[in-house]
């Protein structure tokens, strides 16, 4: 099974678009500065435009019908945001919110799928963007079932870190900073496990010396180490 969460090397959406496409869709849309903990997008409303993150972090999350958000995902720099929603007609599933200050391209439905009419290539990235979702989702579920929190939390933090070196490179000592600013709260939320095992787990690899955290910051300080304790404690 490949390791929780990750996915098979893939430029995120607005660098997957030649520089044509990047100018046709930033003149489609407007620039928009979100502040920490200001939503994006609300689950349940309807679906007038989509959402370019250009930089900055933002979690994803679904209410239940007991009223708990449960975290779903993380979207980073380059991700598109709403495009199910627009593009099959439905409210959002989902509400989007700032982890850290964001500016983004906002381009209304009508806009954006007239942009994707004239540039017909970029339906395959949009289409691209709903598989690896799907497929993410997919093996969150199986590791729930076959990985203990230890080895699920190694590999969330693996997969971030590998993620967030596209944006800033790790220091002299080779440690990676991982970007989105998440609690323990919200890494036991994605990974369906309380916040005394993400506790424990955290730990477990300072113990390792293999991350080293602070408040809403986890640093990993041996990324192949990490790598390698996951595969070793399933």
């Amino acid at each position: 099974m490949a390791p929780y969460g990750a996915t098979s090397p893939r430029p995120e959406f607005w660098a997957a678009l030649d520089a044509a496409q990047q100018s046709a869709l930033r003149a489609a849309g407007r620039p928009r500065q979100f502040p920490v903990k200001s939503p994006l997008v609300y689950q349940g409303d309807e679906s007038d435009h989509v959402i370019v993150i250009e930089r900055g972090w933002a979690k994803v999350t679904s209410s239940t019908e007991e009223g708990h958000n449960v975290v779903l995902a993380v979207r980073g720099p380059g991700d598109l945001l709403a495009e199910s929603a627009v593009l099959g007609g439905r409210t959002r599933s989902a509400t989007v919110t700032a982890l850290s200050q964001i500016r983004a391209l906002v381009v209304p439905a009508a806009r954006f799928t007239g942009f994707l009419d004239e540039h017909p290539d970029v339906w395959m990235l949009v289409t691209g963007t709903f598989v690896q979702r799907i497929d993410d989702m997919d093996r969150r579920l199986k590791a729930h079932v076959t990985s203990r929190g230890t080895r699920r939390l190694a590999m969330l933090l693996a997969e971030l870190a590998e993620r967030s070196v596209h944006y800033a490179p790790p220091a002299p000592d080779g440690s990676i900073e991982i970007g989105p600013p998440l609690s323990q709260e919200e890494l036991g939320s994605w990974m369906d496990a309380s916040r005394e095992t993400v506790a424990r787990a955290l730990n477990g690899l300072r113990r390792e010396g293999l991350i080293r955290t602070g408040w809403r910051k986890i640093t990993v300080m041996d990324l192949p180490g990490l790598r390698e304790y996951a595969k070793e404690n399933e």
